[in-house]
C-alpha cells in the first residue's frame, strides 16, 4: 500500500534558529577556553575533493571540551555539491590544538560559484565564541556537459540532460519501505535518484494543487539533490493483470486525465525528471494478445484529444503516453519496462517491446525481483511472498545457474535490442548477502545490492544509466535494517565510480 511522504525542506532560515542556543554555548570557566572556526570564509575549487575547516580552542585548555559541528546547504545541493556532515569534535585537558571538519566535494559539475556553509555549536566543558560558522564558497570549473564531452554514448547523454555526472547514478525507492528520505539523511547518503510510485489509487486525491502529489515526491527528491523518478502504475486500479480495462471508456478517461496531469505537474517542477510507464502491464499484454501483436488489443486511445490520430490499440496506447511526455513535459525522460516473463526469449521480449513502440522512449526500465531472494526461500511462504519456482538467490561466482551473468546477458540484449536506449535498474532488492536461506521480515538475504555496488562496470557495461533500489512489499530489507549495508557500499562507490563512455 502507497505510504504518504512527509515533505520538508529545510530553510537557511530554521539553521539560525536551530543553533539559536548554540551561539550562545554552554558557560564555562575563563581557564577552559572558547571555542571558534578559524575563519568566517572558505573558497576552494569543485575539482579540489575536499575542503577542510579548522577549528580552534583558544584562551584556555582547562579540562576536556567537545563541538558538535553540522553542515547546512546554501545555493549548494546537499549530498549533491557536497556530501554532509555531522560530528563531534572532542579535546582532552590541556588540548589547544586546532581541530579539522573535512567535508567531501562531490563530482556534480556546475557553472559559476555555490555556497554551504559549516556551524560549530552545542559546546561542552568550553564557551562557544564568535565566529561560529564558515561559509564555502564551491567554484564550478566545469559543466556536465563539457565534463561529458569524451562520454558520448546513450547512458552518458541522458546523465547530461539529467544534470548528473557521467557514472552509473545510484538511486532509492520509496515504494514498500515507505519514505527513505530521513535514514539517507541520517546516513548521509548520497543518491542520484529518488524513485516513488504513483499508483495503488487516485493520487491526484492525496494532496491539494497547484502541483499534487508529483510535487511532494519531487520536493522530497529535491531535499537529497536527487531526480524524482515516478512509476505510473495506474493500469492495476482495476486488478493487476485485467486487461479488459484499457477497452473500458470510464476507466480509460480517467486514465487519460491523470497521465495530463503528470506530465502537466512536471512542466510545473521545471527540472528533469524521469518516468517510468506501466510496469507489468506491458507483459500481461505480450502473454494475453493474438499472437503477442499489441496491435492486436483494443485499447481506449483516440477519445483522448491530444491522441485523436493515434490507433486505438496498445501500440496506439504507448505512442499516446510518449506524445503526452513530449507535449506537456520537455524535461521529463520516459521508459518503458520489459517483463522477462512476458515472453520465452529475451528475442520474443525484444520483439514485442519493438512492436508497443519501447524503442522512441528514452531508457529502459530493467528489473531484478520485486522482494528479496530469501523472502521466496522461507517455508512455508508467507503471505507477501508466495511465488512458484526455485533460484531467487544468484550466484555472485557466475559458476552456476542462475548467476549475475545470466541477468547481465538479459540486459545487454533489451540495451542492445530496443533503440540502444540506456538501462536504469528498477526495484532491486535491498538485502544482505547470507549463506544461511531465507530470513524474517526486515532482514531477509538477497546479493543484488552488494553485487551490483561493488560490480557497476559491469552494469556499464551492458548499458546501464543507472541502479535503482527499493522494496516491492513493505516487510523486505530497506536502507534502515540492512546494518549500514547501502550507506557503507554507496560511499565506497563514490570513492571509484564506475564511468559511462
Amino acid at each position: 500500500m502507497m505510504q504518504m511522504l512527509r515533505c520538508f525542506r529545510l530553510l537557511p532560515s530554521l539553521l539560525l534558529v536551530g543553533l539559536g542556543s548554540s551561539v550562545v554555548g554552554i558557560a564555562a570557566a575563563a581557564d577552559t577556553g572558547t571555542v571558534t572556526v578559524a575563519s568566517t570564509a572558505v573558497s576552494v575549487a569543485r575539482s579540489s575533493g575536499t575542503v577542510s575547516i579548522k577549528v580552534l580552542r583558544s584562551g584556555g585548555s582547562s579540562g576536556a571540551a567537545s563541538a558538535a559541528f553540522r553542515t547546512h546547504s546554501g545555493t549548494d545541493a546537499v549530498n549533491v555539491n557536497y556530501i554532509g556532515q555531522s560530528g563531534t569534535l572532542s579535546w582532552a585537558a590541556g588540548d589547544e590544538s586546532a581541530k579539522t571538519i573535512t567535508v567531501e566535494l562531490t563530482d556534480a559539475a556546475f557553472t559559476g560559484s555555490k555556497a554551504f556553509t559549516v556551524a560549530v555549536y552545542s559546546t561542552q566543558g568550553a564557551a562557544l565564541g564568535s565566529p561560529a560558522i564558515t561559509t564555502v564558497t564551491v567554484d564550478g570549473t566545469t559543466t556536465a556537459a563539457t565534463e561529458s564531452a569524451s562520454a558520448s554514448g546513450p547512458a552518458a547523454k541522458l546523465a547530461a540532460k539529467l544534470g548528473k555526472p557521467a557514472r552509473l547514478l545510484v538511486g532509492v525507492g520509496a515504494q514498500g519501505s515507505g519514505d527513505p528520505i530521513s535514514a539517507i539523511l541520517s546516513q548521509a547518503d548520497k543518491i542520484d535518484i529518488y524513485e516513488h510510485y504513483l499508483g495503488g489509487g487516485d493520487w491526484t486525491s492525496w494532496n491539494s494543487p497547484p502541483c499534487d502529489y508529483v510535487c511532494v515526491v519531487a520536493d522530497a527528491a529535491d531535499s537529497v539533490g536527487a531526480v524524482p523518478m515516478f512509476t505510473q502504475y495506474q493500469m492495476a486500479n482495476d486488478g493487476d493483470g485485467n486487461l479488459a480495462s484499457v477497452a473500458n471508456v470510464a476507466f480509460m478517461k480517467t486514465y487519460w486525465a491523470r497521465v495530463k496531469l503528470l506530465f502537466q505537474d512536471i512542466a510545473a517542477y521545471d527540472k528533469p525528471a524521469l518516468v517510468n510507464l506501466e510496469p507489468d502491464f506491458w507483459g500481461y499484454v505480450e502473454r494475453q494478445a493474438p499472437n503477442s501483436d499489441p496491435t492486436k488489443m483494443t485499447a481506449i486511445v483516440s477519445s483522448n484529444a491530444d491522441c485523436a490520430a493515434l490507433p486505438n490499440n496498445v501500440t496506439g496506447l504507448a505512442g499516446c503516453l510518449i506524445s503526452m511526455a513530449r507535449k506537456y513535459a520537455p524535461k521529463a525522460y520516459i521508459g518503458f519496462p520489459p517483463s522477462n516473463w512476458g515472453g520465452n526469449t529475451n528475442a520474443e521480449v525484444v520483439a514485442f517491446m519493438n512492436a508497443v513502440g519501447a524503442q522512441k522512449a528514452d531508457f529502459i526500465v530493467e528489473q531484478t525481483l520485486d522482494r528479496d531472494a530469501g523472502c521466496f526461500e522461507v517455508s512455508p511462504q508467507t503471505s507477501y511472498c508466495t511465488r512458484a519456482g526455485t533460484g531467487w538467490y544468484w550466484d555472485a561466482t557466475n559458476e552456476t545457474h542462475p548467476n549475475f551473468e545470466d541477468h547481465l546477458a538479459e540486459a545487454t540484449a533489451y540495451h542492445t535490442g530496443i533503440g540502444n536506449l540506456p538501462l536504469i535498474w528498477w526495484q532491486t532488492p535491498e538485502g544482505v548477502p547470507s549463506t544461511t536461506r531465507g530470513g524474517k521480515a526486515f532482514h531477509y538475504r538477497d546479493n543484488r545490492m552488494n553485487y551490483f555496488l561493488t560490480h557497476p562496470a559491469q552494469l556499464v557495461a551492458a548499458g546501464g544509466l543507472g541502479v535503482v533500489f527499493s522494496t516491492g512489499e513493505n516487510d523486505q530489507t530497506n536502507i534502515t535494517t540492512d546494518g549500514g549495508q547501502f550507506q557503507s557500499l554507496d560511499e565506497a562507490y563514490l570513492k571509484s565510480p564506475a564511468k559511462l563512455p
